[in-house]
This record gives C-alpha cells, sequence and structure tokens, in this order.
C-alpha cells in the first residue's frame, strides 16, 4: 500500500537539515544534506508505522475484523 506524507525541510545549526512529517507527529530526523535527510525521513516514517501497528495488533481484543481502508486525501 502506497500513501503519501507532506515532509517538512528545515536547515538548522551546522548546516544540518531536518525533516518532519507533521502528520505524524514523532516522525522527525536529520540529515547532513538533502538527500541523506529525505532517506532518513522515509525510514523514520516506515518505522513509527510499523511500530504503530505492531502495538495496534497486541492492544487489540482476538476477536477483532482487520482491514485495510483506502482513503483518498486531497493534495494541498
Amino acid at each position: 500500500m502506497k500513501h503519501d506524507y507532506h515532509v517538512v525541510f528545515t536547515t538548522i545549526e551546522d548546516g544540518w537539515i531536518m525533516a518532519t512529517a507533521p502528520e505524524l507527529p514523532g516522525a522527525v530526523t536529520q540529515g547532513r544534506t538533502m538527500d541523506e535527510a529525505r532517506a532518513n525521513i522515509k525510514e523514520a516514517i516506515e518505522l513509527l508505522l510499523e511500530s504503530y501497528r505492531d502495538n495496534a495488533a497486541k492492544d487489540a481484543p482476538g476477536n477483532a475484523i482487520w482491514e485495510v481502508l483506502s482513503i483518498d486525501v486531497p493534495a494541498s
């Protein structure tokens, strides 16, 4: 499944680039270059979503029904 996330890149001290995904609080990282920051935020988002899913699976009751729901969100 593919989903697009908005990412904000900000130059911080010593020329590092901070990357955040405002739609996913906690998805924050940095890199020395845009390419590194982009790769790092992609990994941070993947790991955060994996963690959310794992925690949800642990907390769900045994009779829970799981399904994938696709939602189109207009780009801004």
